[in-house]
């Protein structure tokens, strides 16, 4: 796998000139076709120490639609590496070929362990850890979402020094990696703002435990309902802005932080001439998924 890429491009979206702001999406999302965006930030150091250490073998955790799941599993087959993917809901273990994410996490190589839902709660336990070694040997271990020391110093690598003339720099935020990263690498004259994709005052604590910065606030009005809890009004913001700017946004994350940043433009919240550097962290694999889930509820498909 290589892990000397170019930056990413910085593509400017037309937002209405009354606003006086100017905005950029950086397209992390095109940084490699199946590890896309963040998570090949936060898998780059994590996957070199695997190697440097010796391992042969990553574990991991994750859901039936993850991002993190579908990144491990074909970074671990570039890269050479055996991967295991503990899976949140034993009654999947059936539905392998009809999800797309693990479908393709089983082509790309990784085993799967699936276990109820209660029990995943335990996954960060001596004890749940101690059972899996017993079963599948010695491995490298990373987090569910791959946050950790090693995945913040890969996102501190997202903004570079043409990146240093913006105010804002905008991301969606799930576990608080990519964020702290972001904070720890923006100018001291930056505001790092953060839009949550899921409910919950945790993050605020998870994020200042690597952020070394006070530059950053959290916008948490823009999760729609929760995790993975989207409704017609943003898949119409999705569908509309891919027309308008050829760039996909995913439901689950960099859909509802786009749709924040242009409510908050709307709403004057950002200075005039301010310039907003929005990151768009990939996760466009499972936009399948979840349309599957749109079509049972009778929703509007995302395009």
């Amino acid at each position: 796998m290589n892990f000397n890429l170019e930056h990413s491009v910085n593509q400017q979206i037309n937002v209405p000139n009354n606003s006086g702001v100017t905005l950029y999406v950086k397209r992390e999302d095109a940084i490699h076709p199946f590890v896309s965006g963040n998570k090949y930030r936060k898998l780059k150091y994590n996957l070199l120490e695997a190697e440097k250490l010796g391992y042969k073998t990553l574990l991991t955790f994750g859901g039936a639609f993850s991002n993190h799941i579908a990144a491990v599993a074909s970074a671990g087959q570039l890269m050479g590496f055996k991967t295991i993917g503990v899976i949140r809901g034993d009654e999947l273990k059936e539905a392998v070929n009809d999800n797309t994410t693990l479908h393709f996490a089983q082509q790309s190589g990784m085993q799967f362990e699936f276990v109820s839902r209660e029990s995943y709660r335990e996954k960060t336990s001596d004890l749940f850890i101690k059972k899996l070694k017993t079963k599948f040997g010695d491995f490298y271990l990373i987090p569910e979402g791959g946050t950790n020391t090693l995945a913040i110093k890969g996102c501190e690598e997202i903004l570079n020094e043409d990146d240093r003339g913006f105010d804002y720099i905008c991301c969606a935020v799930g576990t608080g990696g990519t964020i702290s990263g972001l904070i720890n690498c923006s100018k001291p004259s930056q505001q790092v703002l953060g839009f949550p994709a899921l409910k919950g005052d945790f993050l605020t604590q998870d994020i200042s435990k690597f952020a070394l910065k006070t530059n950053w606030e959290l916008k948490t009005d823009y999760h729609f309902g929760g995790y993975a809890k989207i409704n017609a009004k943003l898949i119409t913001f999705i569908n509309q802005f891919k027309k308008d700017y050829a760039i996909p946004l995913d439901p689950i994350y960099t859909g509802k932080m786009m749709f924040g940043i242009f409510d908050l433009i709307e709403k004057g919240y950002f200075p005039k001439e301010s310039k907003i550097l929005a990151i768009h962290t990939g996760g466009l694999q499972g936009i399948t998924g979840m349309n599957t889930v749109l079509k049972k509820k009778n929703l509007p498909l995302i395009v």
